[in-house]
């Protein structure tokens, strides 16, 4: 049996509760597995920590949280050192390298990309970092196929922003082809 136990955790208003749910969206709604997601952020509505969590899963899904993430990606500092406490032993830690300047300690492979610089330089617009890291995730991890996660990552964004969201996407995979475990 699959279970993956994904958390995408940054500060609020960086996009990664939406990045939760079209991970989720992906996963069950256009592939047919069982998945759930759920949110949690402070009571700024921006700057303060934040995270999605994502259960993917072939069978049924009986609690909603996460409880051990097999998966964290963290695009802040906060983040990383907050969520990353009950990361699995072996897990996959994902992290932003312009604002994740120490990696959290422990027995996992860390990734360390630049994830927002590319949203920003490399796709024209910082406010694509999440679909950046859903790119590089996916990449890493193949939670679902390529052409789903750009399927339910159009799904989600405005009109006109289709084009800006797909290279945003193929940025992220390209980072993760290029990145190296630590």
């Amino acid at each position: 049996m699959a279970r993956h136990q994904i958390r995408l955790s940054g500060s609020g208003g960086q996009g990664m509760i939406t990045a939760g749910i079209i991970l989720a969206a992906g996963a069950s709604v256009l592939e047919g597995k069982k998945a759930i997601q759920s949110q949690s952020y402070g009571p700024e509505a921006r700057g303060g920590a934040s995270k999605a969590e994502v259960i993917i899963s072939d069978e049924e899904i009986y609690y909603p949280k996460v409880m051990a993430p097999d998966v964290l990606v963290a695009l802040t500092q906060e983040a990383a050192d907050k969520y990353s406490k009950d990361l699995v032993d072996g897990g996959i830690l994902i992290l932003d390298d312009l604002m994740v300047k120490t990696a959290p300690k422990g027995n996992w492979k860390v990734y360390m990309m630049p994830i927002i610089r590319t949203a920003a330089e490399k796709v024209g617009k910082a406010m694509v970092a999440n679909v950046v890291t859903l790119g590089a995730l996916n990449e890493i991890c193949g939670f679902v196929k390529p052409e789903t996660l750009e399927k339910a990552v159009l799904s989600r964004v405005p009109k006109g922003t289709e084009e800006l969201n797909k290279n945003a996407i193929n940025a992220g995979i390209e980072l993760a082809k290029a990145a190296k475990a630590l």
